[in-house]
């Protein structure tokens, strides 16, 4: 004799367990946060990876705004009226335009001889530089030389010497020897190297395996062969980031350029825009002043495009390596 009891609330065998709500608590519709197919979280960390990109490409934005406004306006200035400078408020779009100013500065001072004078000094010592420090950086990081530690050690002393302590001193060595009122002064030390620049590319070249090297070396390579077709393309987008930041230094020098450049004809271009603030100020041409100023920018701005990606790329071979 079988008997069934029934009781309320009770379960039956295979029957699928229920919610307060009734439903079924382990079924996709059940769960928090999801929709029925089950892909309610991957749609919300979709959306909120497209919130984040939106996020961070309005505060890019807002920066690269910041920071191409004074070019902006001193371009804008260069092409207005002397009464349009001074408008209230302030006209951001010419009117009218004076593409004159742009013919009146090259007859207003030395700005052609004060542009080639700057790209003879910019040009050689960061070339010529740039490979100097890069074979420095190879001898420190891979090569094997009896106190190189120290050597490297006393280098990097130098760093906290600032210019104006040698200063004195400098300029007396290169007075004894006729180098005042020459662009020599403001080359040849140049030409040795960066210490900056030596430092960055030997910390880059530490992530060079001393295998490759080595190999190359049983197989009769001489160092410079090593150098010239294993380190130099390894280092060539760091040596391009730390190129364009040792120009732009060269380039936008003032206090060495004062101390040994007299002559009009042989000042740089950063001498020549000071002349021309100090002459023309005073008559209110900003309009000349500022065609000056945008004109000296230019060629850091080619430097900066003809390199650009090879910043790009030291900056992703730098992060991938960390």
């Amino acid at each position: 004799m079988s008997t069934s009891t029934s009781l309320p609330g009770a379960v039956q065998a295979g029957a699928p367990l229920l919610d307060p709500q009734g439903g079924i608590p382990n079924s996709p519709a059940s769960r928090p946060g999801r929709t029925p197919d089950g892909k309610g979280h991957a749609l919300t960390r979709t959306t909120r990876y497209k919130l984040g990109n939106v996020l961070v490409t309005l505060i890019l934005s807002l920066g690269a705004v910041v920071m191409l406004g004074p070019l902006i306006w001193t371009f804008s200035t260069s092409l207005k009226t002397h009464d349009a400078i001074f408008a209230l408020p302030p006209q951001w779009i010419p009117d009218p335009v004076v593409w004159e100013n742009y013919l009146r500065v090259w007859s207003a001072g030395p700005l052609l001889s004060g542009i080639r004078n700057s790209l003879i000094v910019a040009g050689t010592v960061t070339v010529i530089g740039s490979l100097t420090s890069s074979i420095a950086a190879f001898a420190f990081a891979k090569m094997r030389m009896p106190f190189k530690n120290a050597v490297f050690l006393m280098l990097l002393a130098g760093l906290m010497i600032p210019f104006p302590t040698i200063m004195i001193p400098q300029f007396m060595v290169f007075a004894e020897i006729g180098w005042v009122d020459t662009l020599l002064p403001l080359i040849v030390p140049g030409l040795f190297g960066n210490i900056i620049m030596i430092f960055f590319l030997k910390q880059y070249l530490e992530n060079v395996p001393d295998s490759i090297i080595e190999a190359a070396k049983l197989d009769g390579a001489s160092y410079l062969q090593i150098f010239s077709r294993l380190i130099f393309p390894a280092i060539r987008p760091a040596m391009a980031a730390q190129f364009i930041l040792w120009f732009m230094a060269v380039w936008n020098d003032y206090l060495a350029p004062i101390i040994y450049l007299n002559t009009p004809e042989k000042q740089t271009l950063q001498l020549v825009i000071a002349s021309f603030n100090a002459q023309y100020a005073s008559q209110t041409d900003y309009p000349l002043i500022m065609a000056a100023s945008f004109i000296a920018l230019l060629p850091v701005l080619i430097v900066f495009i003809i390199f650009q990606r090879q910043i790009i790329e030291s900056v992703a071979l730098t992060g991938g390596k960390g």
